[in-house]
């Protein structure tokens, strides 16, 4: 992987932890016009607007990434954890966040595939 996407990467995950979104943005958004074949800057931006609230974009920026790199696991991550009714809310920002990510989803309970709906 290129070093500017690596070090994209430990930037915005560090912008985002401290809430740095606006800027966050910016250089997501740079990545994305430096490297428009790459799946990393959009699978970057899925996360940044899923943690601003933004779901249908974050997913749109999700399978973006999907679609330029089907082989990219973060993004395939991504859509799957972002994608179901019961979210663990799991960001995946690379491939060393998969393992984390495949422990704690075996820790989630299990529903049984079964939606009960409430009617008040």
């Amino acid at each position: 992987m290129d070093e500017m996407l690596n070090s994209l990467i430990v930037n915005v995950r560090e912008m985002m932890a401290k809430r740095e979104l606006r800027e966050c943005e910016k250089i997501i958004r740079q990545a994305m016009s430096d490297y428009p074949d790459n799946a990393i800057p959009h699978n970057l931006m899925g996360l940044l607007y899923e943690k601003k609230g933004d779901h249908l974009g974050a997913m749109k920026h999700f399978r973006a990434a999907w679609a330029l790199d089907p082989s990219y696991h973060p993004a395939l991550m991504n859509l799957d954890s972002f994608g179901t009714v019961f979210s663990n809310k799991i960001f995946i920002f690379d491939e060393t966040d998969e393992e984390s990510a495949v422990v704690s989803k075996q820790k989630m309970p299990q529903t049984g595939g079964e939606v009960k709906r409430c009617i008040s």
